[in-house]
């Protein structure tokens, strides 16, 4: 009989939440006003990377949750996932997806700091700006794509969080270590009939 970790699944839920949701806010309505508010291509900049930096605090915050809660289950159910046919695979798609969402989080801050130095007034960021150059135009286009990434990538791990959901069903728990058992013994028969 399975135990409940109504914690852990919290973490991991709601840092995912946060995550796939602030970033989806952001490219979605941060970015949208500060086009529209912004006047000048200098200061549409200014406004994003200041919504932006306000948020990475919180987001990395989310993402620290979500990832404690995401090891926490994985360590707990490290018997299901080795017995049940299905779930390992689930697992490591997931561990993928979530990799290519650190690091297209990363990337996007690593962006945004630069364009923020180089669009800022301040006289400390410009000299800060001068000594790193950047081509804005383009780190600003990468940063728009980077920006969609982020929600598309979490997007697909909330997904993912689904199947696991459904994979955890008792017939489905009880189906997937029955066909992880005849691969493992490929004489049984299907769950289906008996041996005579």
């Amino acid at each position: 009989m399975s135990t409940r970790n109504t914690m852990l699944r919290s973490m991991h839920d709601v840092g995912l939440a946060a995550w796939f949701g602030g970033s989806l806010m952001g490219a979605v309505g941060l970015n949208g006003a500060a086009r529209d508010e912004g006047g000048t291509r200098a200061a549409t900049a200014r406004i994003a990377s200041s919504g932006w930096a306000r948020w990475t605090p919180v987001n990395a915050a989310a993402i620290a949750v979500h990832l404690f809660g995401s090891g926490g289950l994985l360590a707990v159910n490290a018997p299901r996932v080795a017995a049940q046919q299905g779930v390992a695979a689930s697992t490591l798609a997931k561990s993928v997806l979530t990799g290519a969402a650190l690091a297209a989080t990363a990337y996007s801050r690593v962006l945004g700091k630069k364009i923020e130095l180089a669009s800022s007034s301040d006289p400390q960021d410009a000299e800060k700006a001068a000594k790193h150059p950047v081509d804005t135009d383009r780190a600003q286009r990468h940063l728009a794509f980077m920006q969609w990434a982020v929600p598309a990538v979490t997007g697909g791990l909330v997904i993912l969080n689904a199947l696991h959901g459904e994979q955890q069903r008792p017939t489905e728990q009880f189906h997937g270590m029955w066909e992880r058992a005849r691969s493992l013994a490929p004489h049984m028969t299907s769950h289906g009939h008996f041996l005579h």
